[in-house]
């Protein structure tokens, strides 16, 4: 038996939204965090085509007559021009490794790398609906506006860890010329990474990448006799003296960002390392701006 396209778009509505009620920790935490990044409606806008009044500012040089107020500038001694809001909605997909890599914590008593990934990931989007743009999940949901859009995601984010131990960026359903979000720890094959920005590329994309690590992944607190093990359990090393690893380590992680840094930028995208260590709030910010800077 067939079902009508509306038919199932409505059904997918309902279970988001039943869904929705079963997920109030994520979603409370996202709304909460993005509540926290001071904003505002003034700062998401700016002058560009639209048909909403915005701001009237003085005229410049340059400013042709019939963008002068004339009403306006009629109550001063100076000319000001009306300006309009921005109207032109940005589809951004989102990429949260769900490897098992990102499952890792150093301490019980933080989150794994993947709670933050997913925080991170759905505050941003909170942000960007509230804002008036379309948000999906790269091969889980395409791009769309909207509450019941936020729902969808959180519910596409609780679902379970993939078998491979390290991610690749997916980039399916990223909409030519749309903005871009990955969100992992990059400690997989780099020629993997490497694909996904190039693929992204090739649509006009661009965006951002946001390391996330545990501070154990970053300051390597160990020594002695150490069990390194992956996540999925692949590879295994055991070493007496780990402590003579350190500087080793230190070394390619550095590397290793360095890498990143640069595939970023060699495609027009922005790169930052965010550990669970640190609040949430200077991560999301970041991410946030270096979206807008890049529309």
């Amino acid at each position: 038996m067939s079902v009508a396209p509306q038919a199932r778009d409505g059904d997918l509505r309902s279970r988001a939204e039943a869904l929705g009620q079963t997920l109030p920790p994520l979603l409370a935490e996202a709304e909460m965090l993005a509540s926290t990044v001071m904003m505002g409606e003034h700062g998401r806008r700016r002058a560009g085509l639209g048909d909403e009044f915005w701001q009237y500012r003085p005229a410049h040089q340059g400013d042709s007559a019939r963008m002068i107020d004339w009403r306006r500038s009629a109550r001063s001694d100076a000319h000001f021009v009306r300006e309009r809001e921005w109207q032109a909605a940005q589809s951004v997909t989102i990429w949260v490794d769900p490897a098992k890599s990102m499952s890792f914590t150093g301490d019980k008593s933080r989150a794994p790398k993947a709670d933050r990934a997913k925080l991170l990931g759905l505050a941003l989007a909170v942000l960007l609906l509230r804002g008036g743009e379309r948000v999906g999940l790269a091969g889980l949901a395409a791009p769309r506006s909207g509450r019941a859009q936020l729902l969808r995601l959180a519910a596409r984010l609780s679902g379970e860890a993939a078998d491979q131990d390290f991610g690749a960026p997916e980039t399916e359903g990223m909409v030519s010329h749309g903005r871009g979000v990955f969100l992992s720890d990059f400690l997989g094959d780099l020629s993997g990474i490497e694909a996904g920005l190039a693929r992204a590329a090739d649509r006009g994309v661009k965006g951002v990448l946001i390391q996330v690590l545990d501070p154990a992944e970053e300051e390597f607190p160990f020594d002695g006799r150490t069990i390194f093990e992956s996540m999925g359990g692949t590879m295994r090393h055991e070493t007496q003296q780990a402590g003579e690893l350190r500087t080793r380590y230190l070394a390619r992680l550095a590397e290793r960002k360095d890498r990143l840094a640069t595939l970023a930028r060699a495609v027009g995208w922005h790169f930052s390392t965010h550990h669970t260590g640190a609040p949430a709030q200077s991560a999301l910010l970041w991410a946030y701006v270096a979206l807008q800077g890049g529309r």
